[in-house]
């Protein structure tokens, strides 16, 4: 269990912080009637974690079952992913480095439709952003896997993936609750924030890039026997 905590709370981090998301949960925020829609977007993202976690779960433990019961028939599975997602970090810090563009961003189209967006187009954005970004997909598949290989059980296994998702989401939760609790003050403190991410977005990804990058490695390399 503890090495499954220390697996998944990371993947949580790094599947909240990543700057885009949380720049349009704000700007949805902000919008009038914004608040609707940012519940919308938010539930879009959810729809699409839980529906992963459902189609791949089931898998994983069909493959389980096919191996006889034993947790560590796909003991080399978690190690993989990890060390997948640490490519990933080092290649995301490098691209933003030399100023590439994010290939998972929204492009400024669906940045325009912010300004006047509805909560269904606010919830297909939620569902389109996870659903073809590369880096929201292994992250949740990380995750899926080392619960999987923790062998808690169906119970167990499905409360260990709804902390993950909850985790994932905790900024956007914490934003929207806070624009419901205390409008006039959420505006201006989302605002300061917005501008902040805006402002420092490059140093804040290659820190958090190269952070996670590493830690994932050594993950990694410590499951596959490496180090």
């Amino acid at each position: 269990m503890p090495d499954l905590v220390l697996t998944l709370i990371p993947l949580a981090i790094g599947s909240a912080v990543v700057p885009v998301q949380i720049i349009i949960t704000i700007l949805l925020l902000r919008t009038p009637g914004g608040r609707t829609a940012a519940v919308a977007w938010v539930a879009g993202m959810t729809v699409v974690r839980l529906a992963q976690g459902l189609v791949f779960g089931i898998l994983l433990g069909a493959r389980g079952g096919d191996a006889g019961g034993e947790v560590g028939g796909s003991s080399d599975l978690v190690p993989v992913v990890l060390l997948v997602l640490a490519v990933m970090f080092y290649v995301v810090a490098a691209r933003q480095l030399l100023k590439h563009p994010d290939d998972d961003a929204p492009s400024p189209k669906w940045m325009a439709m912010l300004d006047d967006v509805k909560p269904d187009k606010a919830f297909l954005l939620g569902v389109g952003l996870v659903a073809i970004s590369a880096k929201f997909w292994v992250f949740t598949l990380g995750a899926i896997a080392a619960i999987g290989e923790a062998g808690l059980g169906t119970g167990g296994s499905v409360v260990a993936f709804l902390l993950f998702v909850v985790l994932a989401e905790s900024i956007h939760l914490v934003a929207v609750g806070f624009a419901y609790a205390a409008p006039a003050r959420a505006d201006a403190g989302l605002t300061r924030f917005s501008a902040l991410l805006e402002r420092y977005n490059g140093p804040i990804v290659i820190a958090l890039s190269l952070v996670f990058g590493t830690w994932f490695l050594v993950k990694a390399l410590t499951g596959l026997g490496i180090i």
